[in-house]
């Protein structure tokens, strides 16, 4: 008696792959966050580099009698506090990270940002100090740093100064070049510009002037900044032009590190995100499984495997709006 026919064995299910999926804080926050563990911690390491540099005492350069004509200014509070500078140059641009990220929803977008922002202030920070160290020129106030009560005294031998005010006041009054204030306020609004460049497309070639005027506004309060440096006599302008070059330099180069030219057709996201796209992670892959009549509507015919590596709907529209129009 013959046996009966042993049914076919089906087919595995049809493998579809589809898009990467959109990249929320929630479930590639931690991911990304991890992914530069190593530039966290150097952040760290610059944040106490810069602490030390604060600490040590200045190149306290010469300062003779016939030098002190220009060194007369008044001694003047500061328009602008050191403790604003953080608020306007820091805090302010990641405000618009943050609020950039809750209309896009795009994690790497914001994370980049603020860690490209940090690199620039800090990287910023560690060279002017060491420079103002280094430097130790003196303030256009410094008569009355060194003398409080306008009495000035010299060596009878090199008729050098001979200070008698306050040591603390004494030592900030050496460290005049080049300007803290202007290039930390250049390194975190110009690294803002640079951001938003990219994200209103500045260069798309339409003749929109008023983009070019979001752009410089975060330049041009950064350079009132610096004017004020002048204006309360705590800088020469020497020391603000080379502070707010050394801002601008550094945080181009920070900008550049982690997103493309504004101006190139994929500028509005990171070069991080784009990654994300080309290479679709673990987690951005659904394998679905067919139906049972689906299998036996396959079975006479060979084993197939789909597998589909289209984008999803929601990463297209992502990356549409990373594009230029031609």
């Amino acid at each position: 008696m013959a046996e009966p026919d042993q049914p076919e064995e089906m087919p595995p299910p049809a493998a579809i792959r589809l898009g990467p999926p959109h990249p929320y804080l929630k479930t590639h926050g931690g991911k990304v966050a991890r992914l530069h563990g190593f530039d966290w911690a150097v952040l760290l390491l610059l944040v106490a580099a810069d602490v030390g540099l604060n600490l040590i005492e200045p190149f306290h350069r010469f300062v003779g009698e016939d030098m002190l004509t220009d060194l007369r200014y008044p001694l003047k509070s500061n328009t602008v506090p050191v403790w604003a500078v953080p608020i306007y140059a820091v805090i302010g641009p990641i405000v618009v990270f943050v609020g950039v990220y809750l209309k896009r929803r795009n994690v790497y977008d914001m994370h980049h940002a603020i860690l490209g922002l940090l690199f620039s202030v800090l990287i910023t920070g560690v060279l002017t100090d060491a420079i103002k160290d280094g430097v130790g020129r003196p303030r256009p106030n410094f008569f009355w740093r060194c003398f409080p009560d306008g009495v000035p005294k010299y060596d009878n031998f090199t008729r050098g100064v001979l200070c008698d005010g306050v040591a603390s006041v004494i030592k900030e009054g050496h460290k005049s070049f080049p300007s803290g204030h202007s290039s930390w306020s250049f390194a975190g609004l110009g690294f803002l510009s640079w951001y938003l460049a990219g994200k209103v497309k500045v260069f798309d070639r339409r003749g929109h002037v008023a983009k070019l005027c979001v752009v410089v506004l975060p330049l041009l309060l950064a350079a009132m900044v610096a004017v004020s440096r002048v204006d309360d006599y705590w800088h020469h302008w020497q020391d603000v032009f080379a502070g707010g070059i050394l801002g601008l330099v550094v945080a181009s180069f920070c900008y550049l590190q982690f997103f493309p030219p504004p101006s190139g057709e994929q500028g509005f996201w990171p070069h991080a995100y784009f990654e994300h796209i080309h290479n679709p992670e673990c987690e951005g892959q659904a394998h679905s499984t067919t139906n049972s009549n689906h299998h036996r509507s396959l079975s006479t015919r060979e084993p197939v495997a789909v597998e589909m590596s289209t984008t999803s709907q929601e990463a297209l529209d992502s990356m549409e709006e990373g594009r230029r129009d031609q």
